[in-house]
């Protein structure tokens, strides 16, 4: 849906794209506000805090369908894809997923993504990628200049949902086939199963950006609306806002691009160098190798670290990291308020040499030097489930 045309749009919202779940957001009183060219949900009535909290204690429901989703099929699809990311594609058997960020010539990131192997069909391989809203454009104008021996099918009728928390799984599996629920409880996290559902193909993902247990679910644009419904009147979800997105992202020390990660940060100093396999490291063959490579041999001059605050008051992105004896060695690129922890938190850039953990620092928060201390990410532990 490429413009908001459904019935209750506000006149706020007129200039934006809106999701599939547009007006649901507004029946459940949203403030809107725009992102990314869409009209989204910031908070529900209940706040921000409440929202946190309700989603690491049980299940919140996130509408993420302003993400991009397309499939990249043809021979060798992965192996192609890997000319463009440092990850390891080829390795992927069908129903494994694997986080990757395209890169530019100076091993800088142009965005960061999801890519899932699905099964091959007529013997072409296919991989299902999830990218950023604000990039989608840019990102798939990119995969078809720079593969054109692939097929590009960007899946414009689908909608994505997150449904993350401890409870999570009990609820999903209830709104499931009995044997899409046994498949369910077992599902490791980063693997993708495939099921029907009303006569709708659903593609559900044990993953989410908020540290928990949960899982991601691409569906039919037409059935999300009444899917979110069902899921909503269970007792154990609400309806998480962008608010709670990123307070639930910045807890878990995960990067939002286009503030921890962009066009100026490589893979290594952002702290991502997990995500590029042994073989990539040794083999290269992707664009901006031999920058990664450097950096890799030699340490990067900054780092991506976490910072725990002494005060109440926060440090916004943009805020100078400054020694105590007042040297400037980096700056903010993500800070607000925890409110698992009840403290205000930050990640950002440090030069290598001040960026062990335990050291003391000082935030440059308007104008007011804020007491911090580095510390290593998460601030709250993940709560991935790995399997029985």
């Amino acid at each position: 849906m490429s413009e908001c045309q459904a019935t209750a749009v506000a006149d706020a919202d007129r200039d934006l794209a809106c999701t599939p779940l547009y007006d649901l957001h507004r029946s459940l009183g949203a403030r809107m506000t725009g992102f990314a060219g869409y009209a989204m949900p910031v908070q529900y009535p209940s706040g921000i805090i409440s929202e946190h909290l309700h989603t690491r204690a049980r299940a919140g429901l996130f509408d993420v369908s302003h993400m991009g989703q397309a499939i990249l099929a043809g021979p060798h699809a992965a192996r192609r894809l890997e000319k463009l990311v440092p990850g390891d594609i080829a390795a992927l058997a069908p129903g494994q997923m694997r986080y990757a960020q395209f890169l530019d010539a100076h091993g800088h990131i142009l965005d960061d993504l999801m890519v899932t192997r699905l099964d091959d069909v007529g013997g072409r391989e296919r991989l299902f990628l999830v990218v950023n809203a604000a990039t989608k454009r840019a990102d798939f104008a990119h995969l078809a200049a720079e593969l054109p021996d692939c097929a590009l099918t960007v899946l414009e009728d689908r909608a994505l949902l997150a449904l993350q928390g401890p409870k999570a799984a009990e609820v999903l599996r209830r709104h499931v086939s009995s044997a899409a629920a046994e498949s369910i409880a077992v599902m490791p996290f980063m693997a993708v199963k495939s099921f029907v559902r009303e006569g709708n193909a659903l593609n559900i993902s044990r993953s989410g950006y908020t540290g928990e247990d949960g899982f991601e679910i691409s569906i039919p644009a037409t059935a999300a609306s009444v899917f979110a419904e069902e899921l909503l009147a269970e007792a154990d979800v609400r309806p998480i806002g962008l608010g709670a997105r990123d307070s639930l992202r910045l807890e878990a020390g995960l990067c939002l691009y286009g503030h921890d990660i962009d066009r100026t940060t490589d893979p290594i100093e952002a702290g991502l160098t997990w995500s590029i396999s042994k073989r990539r490291r040794a083999e290269g063959g992707f664009v901006g190798y031999e920058h990664v490579k450097r950096a890799i041999d030699h340490g990067p001059s900054r780092l991506r670290v976490g910072f725990m605050l002494a005060g109440k008051a926060p440090a916004r992105e943009g805020s100078e990291i400054v020694t105590l004896d007042g040297q400037t060695i980096g700056r903010v690129t993500s800070g607000g308020f925890a409110p698992s922890l009840g403290r205000p938190v930050a990640m950002g850039y440090a030069d290598t040499a001040y960026a062990a953990p335990g050291t003391q620092v000082c935030l440059i928060a308007r104008g007011k030097p804020l007491a911090a201390k580095i510390v290593s990410l998460p601030f709250v532990p993940h709560h991935y489930f790995r399997g029985a």
